[in-house]
């Protein structure tokens, strides 16, 4: 296996791209991760994640007003984009080895890997003509039932009581006045109404009311207070631990491979130190 992610014509450059190294290993499964793809008017565009997702038009689903612009807090494109379809292609390629013994070049492109992740957008401009408009949308804060409402103390309620039985516990148990509770009529003037009464008490108030009503509402929690939920403790998202040279521990970072896959799934891991293992390659 072969897996880089330089510019289109690097490795060519380096006498390293596919058609060299296929030909001393037709066997090789060989990666390419770019941002524009192979080929194509953008193959030698420089970008990161902000640039692909700004071309692809995803940003322009949430991205905040001209006064608050926001900006996404993952780096989707590298991830979801690149890393994870890089891994599931790399795998179907090896499994396709084992049954034909012929190798494969696998042209992965961040940018072309969003558009999936927007199947009702190009679903609802290309079928009905409706096309998504910036935070208007269900999924993007147009309903009153899938939005982030300011608590009192600062914090917010993350609300997405989609469902009319989850939307009727879920104004029930905030006590929505009945004129607001079909938001058909006036979906903001709803929303209105929602905001002003969470925003009356704390994110402690509303917690425990919300997870006893069941109704797809929580609070939203920092990183550090994820990291310590007891449900994720349960599930032993953290047990894995990276260690250096000095002793020192963190959590190793969670993997979206199932428990049973992963050897060292509890185990306290080494991290290298910086050349430890240049002996090993040459």
């Amino acid at each position: 296996m072969v897996i880089e992610q330089f510019r289109p014509g690097v490795m060519a450059r380096l006498g390293l791209d596919y058609t060299i190294v296929a030909a001393a290993n037709p066997g090789v499964v060989y990666c390419s991760i770019t941002g524009y793809g192979q080929d194509g008017p953008k193959r030698d565009v420089a970008g990161h994640d902000l640039n692909y997702l700004g071309d692809t038009g995803m940003l322009s689903l949430s991205m905040g007003t001209s006064e608050t612009p926001v900006i996404p807090p993952a780096l989707i494109a590298d991830i979801a984009g690149g890393a994870y379809p890089a891994m599931m292609n790399i795998l179907l390629a090896l499994r396709d080895r084992d049954r034909t013994g012929k190798g494969a070049y696998l042209d992965v492109s961040m940018a072309d890997n969003l558009f999936p992740f927007m199947y009702w957008a190009l679903g609802n401009g290309q079928a009905a003509g409706q096309w998504p408009e910036n935070g208007g949308e269900l999924v993007t804060g147009g309903s009153p039932r899938y939005r982030l409402y300011p608590t009192s103390d600062g914090k917010f309620v993350a609300a997405a009581p989609l469902e009319a039985k989850f939307w009727a516990a879920f104004t029930g148990v905030i006590g929505l006045d009945e004129a607001y509770r079909d938001d058909s009529r006036d979906p903001a003037a709803t929303a209105a109404a929602v905001g002003g009464i969470i925003a009356s008490r704390t994110a402690d108030h509303w917690a425990p009311l919300f997870a006893e009503a069941d109704c797809c509402t929580t609070i939203v929690r920092t990183v550090r207070e994820a990291l310590d939920d007891p449900h994720f403790r349960a599930r032993g998202l953290f047990d894995a631990k990276i260690a250096n040279a000095k002793g020192d521990e963190i959590s190793a970072l969670p993997v979206p491979i199932a428990r049973a896959l992963r050897p060292h799934a509890d185990d306290t891991l080494s991290a290298p130190a910086l050349g430890e293992n240049n002996d090993e390659l040459d």
